[in-house]
C-alpha cells in the first residue's frame, strides 16, 4: 500500500507540475509560447507517460475523481478510495508550490496577475463563462473521461494501448473546456493552484470537487454497464 500511494503522489505531482507548468511558464513565452494545444498536449503527456510508470503499481489513478469512478465501476477497491485521494491531493499541492517557486524566479513575476492555472468561472474563466456552464462542462467532461477509462481498461480492450488513449482523451478535454473553466476534471490538481493562489480560485474551488466526482461517479457507473464483464471486477 505504501507503494501504492507513493506512485499516487508522484504521478499527480508529475500531473500538475506537468500540465499547470506548461500553462504557467511556456504558454505565452515570448515568440515560443505553446498556447491552448500546447497546454492541452501537455496534460494529456503527464499522463501517458504517468500511466505507463505508475500504472502497474497503483493503476495510474492521479485524480479522485477517477479513483471514485474506478470505485462505483468495481475496479478499485472503496477501502482504499480515501488514501488514495489523499495522497493525490498530497501530490498536487507540493507540486503546486513547486511550481510557484521556479515560476516566482522570473524578475516581475505577479501571482496576482500571472495566475498558477487555478481553476474558475465568472470573471474566474478565461472565457468568463458562469457557474452553471462550469458545472456542466465538469460534469460531463468527467463522465466521458471516467468512460473511456473503464472501456480501455476493461480486460476485452487492448491494454498496452490504455495509456495512450486515456492521455490522448485528457488532451480532448482540455481543448474544449479550457476556455470554460480552464479545465479541472480533477479536485486535486484544482486544489493544488487554489491553496497557493488564494482569492477566488479558492472560494470557487467547492465545483472543481462536487462537478468532478458526480461525473466520474456517473461515468463509472455507465462504463461498468457497457463492459458488463464481471472478470473486470474487484476480487474476482
Amino acid at each position: 500500500m505504501t507503494r501504492k500511494l507513493a506512485a499516487e503522489f508522484l504521478g499527480t505531482f508529475w500531473l500538475v507540475l506537468g500540465g499547470c507548468g506548461s500553462a504557467v511558464l511556456a504558454a505565452a513565452f515570448p515568440n515560443v509560447g505553446i498556447g491552448l494545444l500546447g497546454v492541452s498536449l501537455a496534460f494529456g503527456l503527464t499522463v501517458v507517460t504517468g500511466a505507463y510508470a505508475f500504472g502497474p503499481i497503483s493503476g495510474g489513478h492521479f485524480n479522485p475523481a477517477v479513483t471514485a469512478g474506478l470505485v462505483a465501476a468495481g475496479r478499485h477497491p472503496a477501502g482504499e478510495a480515501v488514501p488514495y485521494i489523499v495522497a493525490q491531493t498530497l501530490g498536487a499541492i507540493v507540486a503546486a508550490f513547486v511550481l510557484y517557486f521556479v515560476a516566482s524566479g522570473q524578475p516581475g513575476w505577479d501571482i496576482g496577475v500571472k495566475g498558477l492555472a487555478a481553476n474558475g468561472f465568472d470573471a474566474a474563466s478565461p472565457g468568463k463563462y458562469g457557474m452553471t456552464a462550469g458545472f456542466v462542462t465538469e460534469v460531463v467532461m468527467t463522465f466521458f473521461f471516467l468512460v473511456i477509462i473503464v472501456g480501455t481498461t476493461a480486460k476485452r480492450a487492448s491494454p498496452a494501448m490504455a495509456g495512450l488513449a486515456i492521455g490522448l482523451c485528457l488532451t480532448l478535454i482540455h481543448l474544449i473546456s479550457i476556455p470554460v473553466t480552464n479545465t479541472s476534471v480533477n479536485p486535486a490538481r484544482s486544489t493544488g493552484p487554489a491553496l497557493v493562489v488564494g482569492g477566488a480560485a479558492l472560494s470557487q474551488l467547492w465545483l472543481f470537487w462536487v462537478a468532478p466526482i458526480i461525473g466520474g461517479v456517473l461515468g463509472g457507473l455507465v462504463g461498468r454497464w457497457l463492459s458488463d464483464d464481471e472478470a473486470d471486477r474487484v476480487g474476482r
